[in-house]
């Protein structure tokens, strides 16, 4: 489970949003993969960010997987109905807020994320280490405090999955206190040198 909060580490997710949409505006499929989502914070504050970016008719076209390995069973329910205490929500910048959620009705000081926001994230129980992607042709993946806890080992394969299944261009962002493993470095171009954004470089760019 990673830990995270609402519009946490913003100005790095306003950064690769940024670069991202002049390369998606066309698309009519636009797949984004949160790995390691636990409770629906970064999926869903990627969601508004695009929302607010994009405009209500290219946004129908996003669709973002929320995948964790949830040892806890509770994930899916929560990021499905998209209810959560004000505590955890007031990170959140007031014009995003009163746009995008409502008082719950069934519970009291929680409030519920816009439905339009809701229907482009899905959860998916999934574990990294299978190194079997639960989807493709992924535009951004994002993996934050996940490969830290992993072998440098583990982390190669699980950053090569993240490539295989990310669209030649796509964007991959991880935490900042990971480096790209030495043995990748030829498959992705750091896009910013303050961020661990990388993009992924299309076949005929790569050296050897």
């Amino acid at each position: 489970m990673a830990f995270t909060y609402f519009f946490r580490d913003l100005q790095t997710l306003q950064m690769i949003i940024d670069h991202m949409l002049p390369s998606i505006r066309g698309r009519t499929h636009i797949n984004v993969w949160s790995a390691g989502c636990a409770m629906g914070q970064e999926p869903y504050t990627i969601a508004l960010l695009l929302k607010e970016h994009m405009g209500a008719m290219i946004f129908r076209n996003v669709r973002i997987l929320a995948s964790d390995i949830d040892h806890s069973d509770l994930f899916g329910d929560i990021i499905r109905k998209g209810s959560y205490p004000y505590v955890e929500l007031k990170r959140i910048p007031d014009e995003f807020f009163t746009k995008n959620f409502t008082p719950d009705p069934d519970k009291d000081g929680n409030f519920i994320i816009a439905e339009d926001v809701r229907n482009r994230v899905t959860f998916k129980r999934h574990d990294l280490l299978t190194c079997n992607p639960p989807g493709n042709n992924f535009s951004l993946i994002s993996c934050k405090n996940v490969l830290l806890h992993f072998t440098e080992e583990q982390r190669i394969k699980v950053i090569k999955m993240f490539h295989d299944t990310l669209v030649d261009g796509g964007f991959f962002l991880t935490e900042q206190t990971q480096k790209m493993p030495s043995e990748l470095a030829d498959l992705f171009e750091q896009v910013v040198p303050n961020a661990r954004v990388f993009r992924k470089l299309p076949a005929n760019s790569r050296s050897g």
